[in-house]
């Protein structure tokens, strides 16, 4: 009796590292990780792509990724991403960045590289918190939603509305596409990397900016076991931070997706 050779369909993606997980239980960012790299495998870009690891959870993406990664200061990927684009516009540059290095600290460089068109990858993590730095207030936090810096809940008298970034930039002329997903199924993961695949393909043509937010659990700083902050992410912050495309040059924006199925 001959012996069976069976068919691999699943495995490491060319593009990813086989390192061992360093990101807490429930954390969303192994997922995200995934997806870039599976789509770099894609595309057929991984000795072209750029990626950029700023401050924050995302500075550990060089561990995970196996092309070229470059270190931002805190909040200064877009401006990192902007000077290698132009500088050569072959590279596929994936500018990675959480909530706290995108919408506050690199508010101002997130804005004037999404109006000036700039032709790269943002992929924007938002788990409502600082996350590497012990779980302070962040841009995303919600009302009410509390913090090592907000104890009783934010409170937007006093601190302001959690910033929704997706409807921020919408206004913008130089934005090709923008869309906002949620890693808190496998069919809302395979819309999220419908998603990213589009990002990339309108960086790829030169289109414009893009970015695709991902609403994510952080179980560690919310105080929460890995099932309950899937749980609280379904029930608080998708009410907020609604999934959906807000904007598609070559489509009609839909602001639609049904959570956790």
């Amino acid at each position: 009796m001959g012996t069976t050779q069976m068919k691999q369909v699943f495995g490491m993606p060319e593009a990813m590292k086989a390192e061992g997980r360093f990101y807490c239980p429930g954390c969303g960012h192994g997922i995200v990780h995934r997806l870039v790299s599976e789509l770099v495998d894609e595309f057929g870009v991984r000795e072209r792509t750029v990626g950029i690891a700023p401050v924050g959870c995302s500075v550990f993406a060089d561990l995970y990724w196996n092309f070229d990664v470059v270190s931002a200061a805190h909040g200064r990927a877009p401006a990192v991403a902007t000077g290698i684009t132009r500088a050569n516009p072959n590279v596929v540059c994936v500018s990675y960045q959480g909530d706290g290095d995108l919408a506050a600290i690199g508010t101002a460089e997130t804005i004037h590289a999404a109006n000036r068109g700039e032709s790269f990858v943002t992929v924007f993590v938002n788990n409502a918190i600082y996350g590497m730095t012990g779980g302070q207030m962040a841009p995303t936090t919600l009302i009410g939603q509390k913090s090592t810096t907000c104890q009783l809940g934010r409170d937007p008298a006093i601190m302001g509305y959690p910033i929704r970034v997706c409807e921020l930039l919408q206004t913008l002329g130089g934005v090709a596409f923008l869309a906002r997903g949620v890693v808190d199924s496998p069919k809302n993961v395979l819309t999220v990397k419908k998603y990213l695949k589009k990002a990339f393909q309108y960086a790829i043509d030169k289109k414009g900016y893009t970015l695709v937010e991902i609403v994510s659990p952080c179980p560690t700083n919310w105080g929460m076991t890995p099932p309950e902050a899937m749980d609280w992410l379904q029930n608080n912050m998708l009410d907020y931070f609604k999934p959906g495309v807000y904007r598609d040059i070559g489509e009609e924006a839909t602001v639609e997706v049904e959570p956790g199925n």
